[in-house]
């Protein structure tokens, strides 16, 4: 065989396993939203008060949180082969019980999906920059679309299932596509690791950290994750409350703030490219609280549809800036300060929603006060900014 010819093999082989790691992403991104529009049902299926619904979040995310460490030390002793075939398991496995007449069941059919998107998540990125190489950004970012395409597909696919009775059919079908992509990473051919650091990564090796600065990330990463996840897992239930509401037609509550929050990743770049971050992640979190604000005022189901896109129009921009500031300020040493800051965005998005959920209860199931805890989430991640603006406008 030539050079010539191993190099287009090797590049068949690339394009195939990237394929692959899309389609996948679209999948996570419909398995750990599923859960949100699928919630008045549970919520009717069980007579769940809101304290009680909340806990179907918390175990999700919780296993989400499992996943991540998992996928480090499996990928470590194992692979990433070993990491995204267990996880698109563990993802068929929990979409094919989620919907289970047993409530036991299905919190463990949420654990399942939340320990499959653990354990895809970091490999998938991780694989996609290095095939990406130089364009490693870019490729990273479009393939965190296709998830965003999954997560704006579920209200959707979900409403249209429950009205034609085909919801278990569409679950099944899901949990079929993940098993198969399981099956085919078996037999692809993955990267072997090890690129270089960028430039930006290189010049940034000296640069010292406070303290007090590692800390406050940390805690923007917990809060922001919890105020996405928080918004995302509750539209429905809360959507069902208001006038003109009902099952139907609420289930499409995620699909607005998903949706928004897919067009804002999609128009992400061309903003970063003009505006500074740290005014850009500031205007972001104004109209995160603009809109969530309006949400909880809202009194009809087209207010509240419309103020739900505001705010995940104003979330788009705001993780991807906060991976990039955690890339340029550590520099080299983001690889071992990475895993405490995904682990905080995991334990934010499994106990957030809880706390939502708790509140509410607390509140005689007075849902709008649970939905405060995101707004002062987003107001205080203003506060914490504030903080850290002279190492952010470095």
């Amino acid at each position: 065989m030539t050079t010539q010819s191993i190099a287009i093999s090797a590049a068949a082989r690339q394009r195939y396993l990237l394929v692959l790691l899309f389609a996948g992403f679209v999948l996570t991104g419909v398995e750990i939203t599923v859960a949100g529009p699928m919630l008045p049902l549970f919520i009717a299926r069980w007579s769940l008060s809101d304290s009680q619904a909340g806990v179907f979040s918390i175990v999700q995310f919780s296993g989400s949180l499992a996943g991540v460490w998992l996928s480090s030390l499996i990928t470590h002793y194992f692979g990433t082969r070993t990491s995204l075939v267990l996880g698109y398991v563990m993802v068929g496995a929990g979409l094919a019980t989620v919907n289970a007449s047993s409530m036991t069941v299905a919190f463990f059919a949420l654990a399942a999906l939340g320990i499959g998107y653990g354990l895809v998540v970091p490999p998938t990125n991780l694989t996609v920059a290095e095939i990406g190489g130089v364009r490693s950004a870019s490729l990273v970012s479009l393939v965190n679309l296709a998830w965003g395409v999954g997560a704006f597909s579920s209200s959707p696919l979900v409403l249209l299932a429950l009205k034609n009775g085909a919801l278990v059919g569409l679950l099944y079908f899901f949990a079929g596509f993940g098993c198969l992509l399981a099956v085919s990473f078996l037999f692809s051919t993955f990267p072997e690791g090890g690129h270089a650091p960028t430039s930006s990564t290189t010049n940034a090796a000296g640069t010292s950290v406070a303290l007090i600065t590692t800390i406050v990330l940390a805690a923007l990463y917990f809060l922001y994750v919890g105020v996405e996840s928080s918004l995302g897992y509750w539209a429905a239930a809360y959507n069902n409350r208001l006038a003109g509401g009902g099952t139907g037609i609420s289930t499409l509550a995620p699909m607005f703030f998903y949706g928004a929050l897919l067009v804002g990743r999609a128009v992400a770049p061309f903003l970063l490219a003009r505006f500074r971050e740290y005014g850009l992640v500031m205007t972001a979190l104004v109209v995160v609280i603009t809109g969530t604000t309006l949400y909880l005022l809202a009194g009809r189901q087209q207010t509240a549809f419309a103020s739900l896109a505001l705010a995940g129009l104003g979330c788009a921009t705001v993780f991807p800036i906060f991976v990039a500031w955690l890339s340029r300020w550590y520099g080299p040493r983001a690889g071992i300060v990475r895993g405490v800051m995904f682990s905080m965005s995991s334990l934010g998005s499994s106990s957030v929603p809880g706390v939502v959920g708790f509140v509410s209860g607390h509140a005689g199931g007075l849902l709008r006060i649970g939905l405060l805890v995101p707004l002062f989430s987003a107001v205080a991640m203003v506060f914490l900014l504030l903080l850290v603006r002279r190492q952010a406008a470095a």
